[in-house]
């Protein structure tokens, strides 16, 4: 604090107002993107040295000066987080991830509601505290949020918008037909301006006009899968990533809807068939080979159908077509069956079987919805929030160590020091913590699952293996 005042004592008292600019502390900056280097075009070529200097040469050949070497992929890679300066030491550490094109007002009023009640504090209807560590925090507003996505048709993004009860970002959507506007996780790159689609409902028929009538498997990836359309998962690509992915074909996306996750679409498989629908097919392929045998002339030749059986109802006559009077039953070769008709158009026998991030492969249903590409906001778990302060404003309230509590209110609590009584890990309830402990019955067993996650098991992970 001497230096300071020393210096200021120093300067005249006639000059010190030309002095203010160059004092003023400036508390909020903004670290600049990262700007990418375009790909060195013919006129402009770069030589690489063995001191790892790189040198441009122009085109009348005099060299610049070396500059240090800099990895073009760590360079396309990296990205900006907002930093401040350390005005107060609640800022010294916080950092937040560069966001510059999210919407600067409030959300569409009417498709809010307010976040009121016990269940802010981690009550249910009794009163009891069912989560703790929940409460306080700054008031909300709910965002009434489309995971279904049935709406068929174009639908213009409005603007991309900051949500405060999820990681994520939303996109507010306008139907270009109707004018309806509705809430849809925003994928990572979707902008104001940009126009995405659903096919829950079925392909458009001039989509299918332009394949010539039969769907082209490679020109339907081209046309629809897309950044931010919504699919079923069995129209999405192999290999491709998608999320918003929903559990049953009626339901929303419940699976990847947080910040920058996503799944992968590894196999589309065909499930075996049961007894009675195999029975079913040999019956009626023995139908369709066993034919009438055609009624025959005293010459020997097979008479027409008009002449064989006049009063059948598949004549055609004057009065209307056949099958106008509906008294025979059509040949399967004609018409399938129904049950047939049903698998074939719902795909009943296909399972798609997805991995997610954490390595776990399962099975969903064809029909369940999926949003191709990957959750916005994929920086966002670099955030720190710089002081305790910032918690409780997210409705967190503090987490308080079982050691350090008494006796009564702990298993791991009382004792002289850090002790815990010689005890695993357990909750404050007796259950154990660690250590991979099953909860789930031997009898419910996860019929969806193919393989499951890697576990540590309450052992550290191998990094060679």
């Amino acid at each position: 604090m001497l230096q300071p005042r020393l210096f200021w004592r120093s300067v005249p008292t006639s000059s010190r107002h030309t002095c203010l600019p160059c004092l003023v502390r400036q508390y909020a900056t903004t670290v600049e993107p990262v700007a990418r280097t375009p790909p060195s075009s013919p006129i402009q070529s770069t030589v690489t040295t063995s001191d790892t200097s790189t040198k441009a040469l122009q085109t009348n050949g005099t060299p610049q000066p070396p500059q240090p070497a800099t990895s073009s992929r760590r360079q396309e890679t990296a990205f900006a987080l907002r930093t401040y300066k350390p005005r107060t030491p609640g800022v010294r550490h916080l950092r937040r991830p560069t966001n510059d094109h999210l919407w600067k007002g409030g959300p569409y009023r009417p498709l809010t509601f307010p976040k009121i009640g016990q269940g802010k504090g981690g009550r249910n209807n009794r009163g009891r505290v069912t989560v703790r560590h929940r409460g306080g925090g700054h008031r909300r507003r709910i965002r009434t949020v489309d995971y279904k996505r049935e709406a068929p048709g174009p639908h213009t993004v409005l603007r991309i918008e900051y949500d405060p009860n999820r990681s994520s970002h939303l996109a507010l959507l306008e139907s270009n037909q109707t004018k309806t506007k509705s809430y849809i996780i925003a994928a990572d790159g979707m902008r104001e301006g940009d126009v995405v689609e659903s096919f829950r409902a079925g392909i458009p028929q001039k989509l299918l006009d332009e394949m010539g009538g039969v769907p082209d498997p490679g020109m339907l990836a081209v046309r629809t899968a897309l950044r931010g359309n919504c699919l079923p998962i069995r129209m999405a690509p192999m290999g491709s990533q998608v999320f918003n992915i929903g559990s049953a074909a009626n339901r929303g996306g419940v699976f990847c809807r947080s910040a920058g996750t996503y799944a992968t679409v590894i196999s589309k498989t065909e499930r075996p068939k049961t007894k009675k629908e195999e029975n079913s097919e040999e019956s009626n392929s023995s139908a369709a080979i066993a034919e009438p045998e055609q009624q025959k002339s005293k010459d020997g030749k097979p008479l027409s159908t008009s002449t064989a059986n006049p009063s059948s109802p598949n004549t055609p006559n004057a009065t209307g077509p056949p099958h106008s009077t509906g008294g025979a039953t059509p040949s399967i070769t004609t018409k399938p069956t129904a049950v047939l008709r049903k698998n074939r158009k719902k795909g009943e026998f296909v399972d798609v079987i997805i991995r997610l991030q954490s390595g776990e492969l399962r099975k969903v249903s064809p029909d369940a919805c999926c949003t191709v590409g990957v959750a916005s906001n994929p920086h966002w778990h670099f955030r720190q929030l710089g002081k305790a302060g910032r918690s409780r404003w997210l409705n967190k309230r503090p987490s308080v160590r079982g050691m350090a509590m008494n006796a009564a209110d702990h298993p791991h609590g009382g004792g002289r020091g850090k002790s815990k009584g010689n005890r695993p890990p357990v909750s404050p309830w007796g259950t154990p913590a660690k250590s991979g402990y099953k909860t789930r019955k031997k009898r419910n067993t996860h019929v969806w699952l193919v393989q499951d996650r890697e576990r540590n098991q309450g052992k550290r992970r191998n990094k060679n293996a």
